[in-house]
């Protein structure tokens, strides 16, 4: 055993006043108890050594060069952020010598913060400033600044976004830059940013963008042992984008999402190695009773007037899928974008994670095949694909980003259609096999699973219309809207992959994860089994950000004669005609329900060491009180009919931005699908 590894380890538990007082501090981390205090054995202590080793050639971790040269890019954007405030202080009428004291500083926050950013990643930062410089400068003066630096390349704005951003890359270092004006005349360079009171009284863009460094200082502050936090969160962060599940924008989980689980995870295991965390990751979160949230901590008691998660007050909260608490104020959900489709998905990843670590840990596996990628393409045998085109490099960057925000909502319509089972979005991006002249294209696939039925014709160009009319009227609402950008949707069944992708996509060597039993009509973990509480009936989230709200309204347009529809004067491309006949997909029930409301249950006392059998009870005790009990709500799974009500009732809500719904958008395709 190496020494590094075994030096956190060489101090018996209990040996002095210290240690106890650093046990009973990890003992009583998080919403509960932790299930097991033992300490790491030998065996484990050798799985973690193996589990460093597997992941050094995927890049998990940079050399002390390039560390070195991220360090030197920072410190150059933080001297050009205080230059910027003070010029900026000093066009306000400041004196140059209040000016020179004004201050301004860049944080870090993401992966970076956490200390698990991978070779080549982007780094999240944020510009703090005093209270008398604005957001208008930032997006001006400070803009053209960077533009005048030749390390600068790639400069986008995005000042319209949810959180505004500045994106660059730096010296070969990709930046995304946000910014926040405190209600204060200085800032320090010592100033720490976990003071809630500094959120006081200042915009919702201020407070969303502060979110990020407090969130994930506050992650750091309450796991036990941080250096085997990371290691264990390297690994789960490789393994979840091996397996194409790691994008919060397309509806699975994001980079502090993962890292969340992976802190309660350490809270509930605090005195485990590395190598034992990822398998106790697993083991927990296969077992998880969504939609009970994951919290770090008890939520703040503070006051300020913004938003907060709490299904107590907020109805729509109560409806979040895999709701997973950030620990800072505002307590925000943020996974609010997982759909029945993208949980489905996951929770069979956490199953077959488990079963794979399981094999690992008693010697019967290598850590190299939990980071085998299965294949996407053998599980299915319909797709539609989705084709985002424009006509140069730089257009085709901001045009994808555009659309890529905009696809999970083509996924909850697509659940909405009784016909179809799952939408399973892969979250790469593909370039064409055969590209068109002058055309830069990005193509993204869905994996679809119908029911087993009678032939009959099921049309879902009208959800098309509406994701195609979505993304143009938010091209339009961005003032981005260029010639040569469009959506191309079409159908394709699997033997027809072979037009679109390279023949190393298509193997049809499965290489795990989740697989489609024909046997069984199910989506199977191999074993012929039906996974339970994969799907809850989907329905609209009254709750979404304003802009989204709007854009979720579907636009219904005429067809014609022979019931297709034009784009720019050309017809569809095909009919798009899926046989049922000929899917022999299986499909998951949505009459297999299970989504709960929080429900309370009895603590579990952790031992020295626990039996894994009390997660069942554990995992769904996220507070010792009925915190997030709903008052006056029988504690019940809701039925079929009670969430297809609540669909029906989030249908109706007025769309003030369309202002005729049978006109459709001159410039979205029309695709037709039907099912015979």
């Amino acid at each position: 055993m190496s020494t590094k590894m075994s030096a956190f380890w060489s101090t018996p538990p209990g040996q002095n006043a210290q240690s106890q007082q650093i046990l009973n501090q990890a003992r009583n981390l998080g919403m509960t108890s932790a299930i097991s205090m033992a300490m790491p054995k030998p065996l484990d202590l050798q799985k973690t050594i193996e589990l460093n080793e597997a992941l050094i050639p995927h890049g998990v971790s940079e050399t002390d060069e390039e560390l070195n040269h991220r360090m030197e890019v920072l410190r150059k954007v933080n001297e050009l952020a205080k230059e910027w405030i003070k010029e900026v202080s000093v066009q306000k009428n400041m004196p140059t010598s209040a000016a020179d004291h004004v201050g301004g500083k860049i944080y870090t926050f993401g992966s970076y913060r956490l200390g698990v950013h991978n070779k080549g990643a982007d780094i999240d930062a944020l510009c703090v400033a005093p209270r008398h410089v604005d957001r208008v400068d930032y997006f001006t003066s400070f803009v053209d600044l960077l533009k005048k630096q030749p390390e600068v390349t790639e400069l986008r704005a995005v000042e319209e976004a949810f959180v505004p951003v500045i994106k660059m890359n730096f010296d070969g270092i990709e930046l995304d830059m946000l910014f926040a004006r405190l209600a204060l005349k200085e800032i320090p360079d010592n100033m720490d940013l976990k003071d809630d009171m500094l959120l006081k009284n200042l915009d919702p863009k201020c407070v969303r963008s502060l979110n990020g460094c407090r969130v994930t200082d506050e992650i750091l502050r309450l796991v036990p042992n941080i250096d085997n936090f990371r290691l264990a969160l390297r690994a789960i962060k490789l393994w979840a984008k091996k397996h194409g599940i790691y994008s919060n924008v397309l509806g699975y989980l994001g980079g502090v999402s993962w890292a969340m689980l992976v802190a309660r995870t350490c809270q509930l295991y605090p005195n485990a190695a590395a190598a034992t965390l990822v398998q106790k990751f697993f083991l927990v979160f296969s077992k998880w009773e969504w939609p009970q949230p994951v919290l770090l901590k008890p939520p703040d008691n503070v006051n300020l007037n913004y938003p907060v998660w709490d299904p107590r007050v907020n109805v729509s909260d109560r409806y979040h899928l895999m709701p997973i608490i950030t620990p800072a104020y505002p307590q925000q959900n943020s996974t609010f974008n997982v759909s029945c489709s993208t949980r489905a998905v996951m929770q069979e990843e956490f199953r077959q994670g488990f079963n794979m670590t399981e094999e690992i840990m008693t010697g019967k596996a290598t850590w190299d095949k939990l980071f085998e990628p299965p294949n996407f393409f053998v599980k299915y045998k319909h797709f539609i694909v989705l084709i985002a085109s424009s006509s140069s490099v730089e257009d085709q960057l901001e045009w994808v980003g555009l659309v890529e925000s905009k696809i999970r909502h083509l996924i909850l319509a697509l659940e909405r259609n009784d016909h179809i089972t799952l939408a399973h979005i892969n979250p790469e991006q593909y370039d064409p096999v055969q590209p068109e002249p002058d055309t830069i294209s990005t193509m993204w696939f869905i994996g679809l699973v119908f029911k087993k039925t009678e032939s009959l014709n099921i049309d879902l160009t009208q959800d098309i219309q509406a994701f195609t009319a979505q993304v143009h009227r938010q091209a339009a609402t961005a003032k981005t809207v260029k010639d040569g950008r469009r959506i191309d949707a079409k159908h394709v069944r699997r033997k027809q992959l072979s037009s679109y992708l390279p023949p190393n996509f298509l193997r049809t060597k499965r290489l795990g994860g989740m697989s489609l039993s024909t046997s069984t009509g199910s989506l199977s973990n191999g074993s012929g089994t039906s996974p339970a509480g994969t799907f809850a009936q989907p329905r609209k989230r009254p709750s979404d950000a304003a802009l989204d709200a709007v854009m979720m309204k579907k636009v219904r347009t005429r067809e014609t004669a022979d019931g297709t529809r034009n784009l720019e004067g050309d017809e569809c491309r095909s009919p798009f005609v899926i046989n049922s006949n000929d899917d022999s997909c299986s499909s998951l029930s949505v009459d297999d329900v299970q989504n709960s409301f929080p429900v309370p249950v009895e603590e579990v006392q952790p031992s020295e060491d626990a039996n894994d059998k009390d997660i069942e009870s554990l995992v769904a005790a996220n507070t010792e009180d009925e915190t997030f009990a709903l008052p006056g709500v029988p504690v019940k799974r809701p039925t079929n009919l009670t969430l297809r009500r609540m669909r029906l009732c989030s249908d109706e809500l007025p769309d003030v931005t369309t202002p005729s719904p049978r006109e459709p958008h001159p410039n979205h395709p029309t695709i037709r699908f039907t099912l015979k």
